[in-house]
């Protein structure tokens, strides 16, 4: 499936767009002191179920830009990342940041701390040996638990508007090697860890995450942290205060936005095949007060 109601990208001066996803748009720089470099720019677009939808949250870009910019200033020390620079220009100031080319390493990089979502789904159709590709956990555990320790659970890069499946280590060795599968799986486990407790000792539970990572092409092979880092949409974050295993966590993302789209106030038919309609004022500003919430706690500043 291609997701066709992506808006054209604007133009900017001094770069050539080059690709669009569900929320990032991404340009060449053509001029400059960084000609020749990526200007990954976020926008305030939202997307569920393999729909972008047509309402925006305001200021999410500039949210999920500076969650991410601040989560690679605590990880440095674990693991270079692919900013070069914040100068970028003035129609995309504060959520754009100019990027390193990297030779991306085809796959997902997941950690899993908590039991929840496909992770969730793999356990349970598993059978007795209650596994999540192919990890064996401990029976019994429910919706929310916490794992007896992190889990690397990589899946698939889908193309845009396809669900990223969930695959095993050995499929991951099979298409990277197994030393760099290795290197993946342990680099993975650190970042989350440390991020972990990071966002614990501010009220907030890292359930899972997922890393983008790449080399410098013609580098010194040395793996790069890339793409947006540990915000809202690439990770599952629950307030610490309400954490009740069992049930579906209360969490700082757009399940606000899905609940609503799911519920008869829409009036929207998932089975139908279209976008979900416009969405109610009430909901935009709830959502983009949790995004502002999650990056008030983690980060101490004021949006």
């Amino acid at each position: 499936m291609t997701l066709a109601n992506i808006p054209p990208a604007p133009a900017l001066p001094g770069a050539r767009h080059l690709h669009s996803g569900k929320v990032r748009d991404l340009y060449e720089l053509t001029e400059g002191p960084h000609a020749g470099k990526l200007l990954m720019v976020a926008s305030d677009r939202l997307s569920i179920f393999d729909f972008v939808l047509e309402t925006t949250i305001p200021d999410k870009g500039e949210i999920l830009t500076r969650m991410s910019l601040w989560w690679f200033e605590q990880l440095a020390a674990l693991v270079p990342n692919h900013v070069i620079s914040t100068d970028v220009p003035e129609a995309v100031h504060g959520r754009a940041v100019i990027c390193e080319r990297l030779d991306m390493f085809p796959v997902e990089c997941v950690a899993r701390g908590y039991l929840t979502g496909s992770g969730l789904l793999d356990y349970r159709s598993s059978g007795p040996d209650h596994r999540v590709c192919g990890i064996a956990l401990p029976a019994g555990l429910e919706d929310g638990s916490r794992l007896p320790e992190p889990i690397f659970t990589p899946a698939t890069k889908a193309e845009l508007g396809d669900h990223d499946e969930n695959v095993s280590y050995d499929a991951v060795a099979a298409t990277v090697g197994a030393e760099t599968a290795a290197a993946l799986r342990d680099l993975t486990l650190q970042v989350y860890g440390r991020a972990e407790e990071i966002a614990r000792a501010r009220g907030i539970l890292l359930a899972d995450t997922k890393f983008e990572f790449g080399v410098v092409p013609g580098g010194d092979g040395r793996i790069v942290l890339a793409d947006e880092v540990l915000t809202p949409d690439s990770s599952r974050y629950w307030p610490a205060d309400d954490w009740r295993p069992g049930r579906t966590q209360p969490s700082y993302d757009k399940q606000i936005v899905r609940n609503w789209a799911l519920s008869p106030d829409s009036g929207w038919d998932k089975a139908s095949g279209e976008a979900p309609p416009p969405l109610p004022a009430e909901v935009v500003e709830r959502t983009r007060s949790r995004y502002i919430e999650a990056y008030e706690l983690l980060t101490g500043d004021r949006f």
